[in-house]
């Protein structure tokens, strides 16, 4: 993921993401029910994985009729929170032009809420789609936006150290089903 040297935690496993991905389909559900359009968002590298193991959940465990999935490319940070650009950039996908999102609800997913630019970004592209709503879903939220958004689902609240990283693992990126956290190591300054 990254090479940042340091101290990890694994903060919560597979098991223990799987109850959280239920109770994030259970928030979701109350949100999107109801409507007879809607899409959830992923936003890649690792909100798309995510918003599939969430469909899934939704479809199979609450009945909800199989959505319309499509993903979205941001880019500004990297995985160490090192800052890429220094405004979000947003991949515009060529099918994606002609897409259809009126009378929808959509659900953006993504895995950590950090500052927001990211999720600003997806938010202010779908708006010219013209959905009926849009929601947003986190598997972590750092609780520290620097923007007037919060995430309606929310599957976990971390409030760790702001020199600290957040690492949400998900398979097909990584091996595992996890969240780490990276306590970088102290750089050494010459005098």
């Amino acid at each position: 993921m990254n090479t940042v040297s340091g101290s990890r935690t694994c903060l919560y496993d597979t098991a223990s993401l799987d109850a959280v991905m239920d109770r994030m389909a259970q928030q979701a559900v109350s949100l999107l029910q109801g409507h007879d359009r809607v899409a959830l968002v992923g936003v890649l590298r690792r909100g798309a994985p995510l918003a599939d193991r969430l469909t899934q959940r939704l479809v199979l465990h609450h009945g909800l009729a199989p959505p319309l999935r499509l993903d979205l490319s941001v880019k500004r940070y990297a995985d160490d929170l090192t800052l890429l650009f220094p405004d979000t950039q947003l991949g515009e996908d060529p099918r994606h032009a002609a897409l259809d999102l009126s009378h929808h609800i959509l659900l953006v997913v993504d895995d950590v809420l950090y500052t927001g630019h990211s999720v600003l970004k997806v938010v202010d592209w779908l708006t010219r789609k013209r959905p009926v709503a849009i929601r947003i879903a986190v598997l972590a939220d750092r609780c520290v936006t620097t923007l007037p958004l919060h995430a309606d689902v929310v599957g976990l609240r971390l409030e760790v150290a702001p020199t600290d990283i957040v690492e949400c693992h998900v398979p097909p990126y990584e091996p595992d089903f996890s969240v780490q956290l990276l306590q970088p190591s102290p750089v050494l300054r010459m005098a």
